[in-house]
């Protein structure tokens, strides 16, 4: 299978890590034979049609910044849109930054892949949250796989679990803790006493939160997730705007306290029930399954069969992303 990459930040270079070290893995236990062909960033790109060496992409990546340096195969100033159109690939990887306003570039890279007859995988929320029919019914009318693991839980599965394992199930409510940086923040306020501002700072100087860590901390990146799940295994016919939405960036260090000294933590949960959409700092009981620390997330299926089903798994981290995005590869190879 030859694989483009759009994007070439820490997600992106993470597949690549990924792919470069389970290269012989994945031949001798999936008959895989994965080339990347061609990967961009803001830079420009570089397009190989016999295969880029990831090594190199990544060297020349963290030396430079700028993608289009690499020898030979390099090409400055070229947008995804248009690396599409000059490179051999089977599937389109797409790891852009998140754009929850309209979702592009993300979304035109998509469906422009798609109306080529190749098949998609993306860890980006934006078009999805926003636009979830076309990029489906795109698919579908183009005969195309369209995999977006990556986009709900990191390495925590959701979607797969849920259409995989739970087939057959109709799945009643979900809530979910879906964002590492927000439970992160909460989780140091409530074992450390630290004040908000304080432990995002300290979250920002370890790479947990953004430098703009606005889409984490007012609750927007974990309602794009809890759309796309309504959607993607609900039925529903949802977008970002039919989400009641609240952050964290109000919760005080005496609001954290005060639910401590009556038993309760502060999380930013996340639900689909009752065809409502919320997310909201919510008390959780000290001890319960919902009481989970740092960036792990977590998510509860009320299911019709299977009863209360849940997952848990680290839900930040290049690495993490990556394997999500990796596993959706191997799927859509299996079924080829």
């Amino acid at each position: 299978m030859k694989i483009c990459i759009l994007g070439f930040g820490a997600v992106g270079q993470g597949l690549a890590k990924v792919i470069e070290t389970k290269y012989d893995e994945l031949k001798s236990k999936y008959d895989i034979d994965l080339k990347i062909t061609a990967i961009s960033d803001r830079s420009g790109a570089a397009i190989n049609n016999n295969g880029l060496d990831l090594v190199k992409a990544l060297e020349i990546k963290k030396e430079t910044g700028k993608i289009c340096e690499y020898p030979k195969f390099g090409v400055n100033n070229i947008e995804g849109i248009d690396v599409l159109s000059k490179v051999d690939y089977d599937c389109l990887v797409e790891v852009t930054p998140t754009n929850v306003e309209d979702g592009e570039p993300t979304q035109s890279h998509i469906l422009k892949a798609m109306n080529d007859k190749k098949h998609v995988v993306t860890s980006n929320k934006g078009p999805l949250a926003l636009n979830f029919k076309t990029l489906i019914n795109a698919a579908r009318e183009n005969q195309v796989k369209f995999r977006f693991e990556a986009s709900v839980g990191g390495t925590m599965p959701v979607i797969n679990l849920a259409r995989e394992t739970l087939a057959g199930n109709t799945i009643k409510s979900v809530q979910g803790i879906l964002n590492g940086t927000t439970n992160y923040i909460l989780s140091r306020m409530a074992n450390e006493g630290s004040d908000y501002n304080q432990t995002l700072k300290e979250a920002q100087e370890l790479g947990i939160a953004e430098t703009d860590p606005y889409q984490d901390v007012e609750g927007l990146d974990a309602a794009c997730k809890i759309v796309i799940i309504a959607n993607s295994l609900m039925g529903w016919d949802v977008t970002l705007n039919d989400v009641d939405l609240h952050g964290i960036s109000h919760i005080t260090s005496d609001a954290v306290n005060f639910a401590l000294d009556e038993g309760y933590l502060i999380k930013l949960v996340a639900e689909a029930k009752d065809e409502k959409l919320t997310v909201a700092p919510m008390l959780v009981k000290e001890g319960s399954t919902f009481a989970i620390n740092g960036t792990l997330n977590l998510i509860k299926f009320e299911t019709d069969l299977s009863g209360d089903v849940m997952a848990v798994g680290a839900g930040a981290g290049s690495i993490e992303t990556a394997s999500a995005l990796l596993s959706d590869i191997i799927n859509i190879t299996k079924h080829e």
